[in-house]
């Protein structure tokens, strides 16, 4: 496709999801933020996530213009807004979502309204999720989305995406419905309050998740050009044949599987994070490298049966598990010989345990021939486990699309 093609498509895409933001009211529909649980109505799909984090404390009077990159194409756009590591309950009184322009800018008329069971306000109780109704218009794949939200009594502790690897914007006083960026003279690298965006696609269209730690969160990708290997993936994903069209990223960075530290382990947030997002088929399962090199004295062993206990509540939900074997890291100040070799047993569970619906061998793809214990140079991102642009990609080329879509 030529330069000038591709900013045309790009261009008639935003049109059409503008247009479809100017449609009439979004029909009211109730979703008790109570629990963090799946939308009622399976037609949804997930079509960006980000796992929800202690980000600080909140700040009264704030708003945040969050840029999000969608996945799968589909109508009824609806958020959710996440209050899960507060202490009070919180209220966001002006919730708006369009299509970036150009930095805090939006396109001219794409700015619409997001409601909650109707309103314009909602209140989301501590440790709670609100879903907002759906907003009728057409989605394409692959749109940096706008997310502008206000609170006016926000405290406490925030929650949030730390390591969002894409600017967003905020600013003092309620500015969501504007669609200008001069008041938006603050920048943040971190996404505020909002942890997934759904969309209802064509029938029969799902999602995987990816479920990981700094290497999915996308550390040593460039930033706003969205090339973690999730978006990669997402790419291949829009053009193959495949009906898992779907990815929601829920990496952490520095996370583990078993221990609480940087995020809730993934133990911890697989319902919140992973098990309760609409529309998901399957689980990608790439964590552990944290584990094994923290010295704690974790095990094969014991990293085994974490693995274990996530695929039989995933098995449990309905959904498929594909497992990712852990990638080298020699050269990582952590790295020692009894960590690589827990790391090697882990592999060896992984690729030949049979318990995971389909494997992933990122070692085999990130590991250099000449020493098999650390990254090839040419993916390396320079510090030794964190893989650079060509890394990611050849990552997500690795994923065998067919694996994504298995039925349990």
């Amino acid at each position: 496709m030529t330069g000038r093609r591709a900013r045309l498509r790009r261009t008639a895409a935003l049109l059409l999801l503008a247009a479809a933001f100017q449609a009439g009211p979004a029909h009211a529909q109730s979703q008790a933020p109570t629990q963090v649980k799946a939308l009622n109505n399976p037609k949804d799909v997930i079509t960006w996530g980000a796992s929800a984090d202690h980000l600080g404390d909140g700040i009264a009077d704030r708003s945040y213009r969050l840029i999000v990159h969608t996945s799968v194409a589909g109508g009824d756009l609806r958020i959710r807004l996440s209050n899960a590591f507060g202490d009070r309950p919180l209220t966001f009184d002006d919730v708006y979502a369009g299509v970036q322009r150009t930095g805090a800018a939006l396109v001219p008329g794409s700015n619409r309204r997001l409601t909650f069971d109707g309103a314009k306000s909602v209140t989301i109780p501590a440790g709670a999720v609100a879903y907002s109704d759906p907003l009728p218009g057409k989605v394409p794949a692959a749109t940096n989305l706008v997310v502008s939200i206000h609170s006016p009594d926000a405290a406490g502790p925030a929650t949030g995406h730390g390591m969002a690897m894409q600017t967003s914007y905020a600013t003092q006083g309620d500015h969501t419905g504007e669609e200008g960026a001069t008041a938006w003279t603050d920048t943040t690298g971190s996404w505020y309050y909002l942890d997934a965006v759904s969309v209802r696609p064509s029938a029969g269209i799902g999602a995987v998740v990816t479920l990981g730690d700094s290497i999915t969160d996308g550390w040593a990708s460039t930033s706003d050009l969205n090339r973690r290997w999730p978006d990669y993936l997402a790419r291949r994903l829009q053009k193959s044949d495949t009906t898992v069209k779907g990815v929601a990223n829920e990496g952490i960075s520095g996370n583990k599987v078993l221990a609480d530290g940087a995020g809730q382990s993934a133990l911890n947030r697989l319902q919140r994070d992973v098990l309760s997002q609409p529309g998901v088929r399957t689980v990608f399962l790439f964590e552990g490298v944290n584990d094994l090199k923290a010295h704690s004295g974790v095990t094969a062993q014991d990293l085994i049966a974490g693995y274990r206990e996530i695929i039989d509540r995933a098995h449990a939900a309905g959904k498929c598990v594909v497992g990712a074997t852990v990638g080298p890291f020699k050269g990582w100040p952590e790295w020692d010989p009894a960590a690589e070799a827990v790391r090697q047993e882990v592999n060896q569970f992984i690729r030949s345990s049979g318990e995971l619906d389909a494997v992933t061998d990122f070692d085999h793809i990130l590991r250099s021939p000449y020493d098999q214990e650390r990254m090839l140079p040419f993916f390396d991102g320079g510090d030794h486990i964190h893989p650079n642009d060509k890394g990611m990609a050849a990552m997500a080329d690795a994923v065998d699309l067919k694996s994504l879509d298995c039925a349990k």
